[in-house]
């Protein structure tokens, strides 16, 4: 009796291991997010109040999202809002977008976080796949915006294609490449290649980006 007893439990164990498991899958398999997980966030309201949310950024709508009894939802009355923050990342509106300062100074770095859904690839010349990349695949799937805060079909990917910013003295200046980089700094491009070649720059790095425009700052 003790060992059916024993068998029962550890297959009650098991079975409830593996819906947890299955279920943190689940939670994690959201690619239009930028963060692996929904996490704690405080807006600032231009009027002084504050409000802490279960918060992430879907980057195939662009948009603000905030968890409530389990579910997803685009936040709204974005207008009256002054700054979002998710664990060590900020958020600022400009226009209708969040963008993220990854470096305030005189020259400021903002990311435009951006994705494009790439639809299930489809057979190609030889044996191989051909893969689609555009944004106005949402509607290849029939599905209004608001799915695209849940779980997307396991056969979708996202590809993430951000747009870096420059805002030095009020003016905006947006670049993806090297060159559009250096345009922004005239008389300064032979001091900042020297910088980008020494330090193995990549544009498509984040982190490589703070770099370098720390590095700006430091020559004013």
């Amino acid at each position: 009796m003790d060992k059916v007893r024993t068998s029962l439990l550890l297959i009650l164990f098991l079975a409830f291991s593996l819906q947890t498991r299955g279920q943190d899958e689940e939670e994690i398999s959201l690619p239009q997010f930028l963060l692996p997980e929904f996490s704690e966030g405080m807006i600032r309201l231009k009027n002084g109040q504050t409000r802490s949310l279960l918060m992430n950024y879907n980057v195939l709508t662009e948009r603000m999202v905030y968890m409530q009894d389990g579910k997803p939802y685009d936040l709204i009355g974005v207008e009256t809002i002054d700054s979002v923050f998710i664990l060590n990342r900020s958020f600022i509106l400009i226009g209708k977008n969040f963008f993220e300062v990854a470096v305030k100074d005189s020259i400021t770095l903002l990311i435009q976080h951006r994705g494009s859904l790439i639809p299930p690839g489809k057979p190609a010349p030889y044996g191989g796949v051909s893969h689609t990349s555009a944004t106005t695949s949402y509607s290849s799937i029939n599905v209004d915006g608001a799915t695209f805060n849940l779980k997307m079909p396991s056969d979708y990917t996202v590809a993430l294609n951000p747009v870096y910013w420059i805002r030095v003295d009020y003016e905006m200046h947006s670049f993806t490449k090297q060159a559009q980089f250096l345009k922004i700094f005239p008389g300064r491009e032979n001091e900042l290649k020297t910088f980008i070649k020494k330090n193995r720059i990549r544009f498509d790095r984040r982190e490589h980006l703070v770099m370098l425009v720390e590095y700006c700052n430091s020559l004013n």
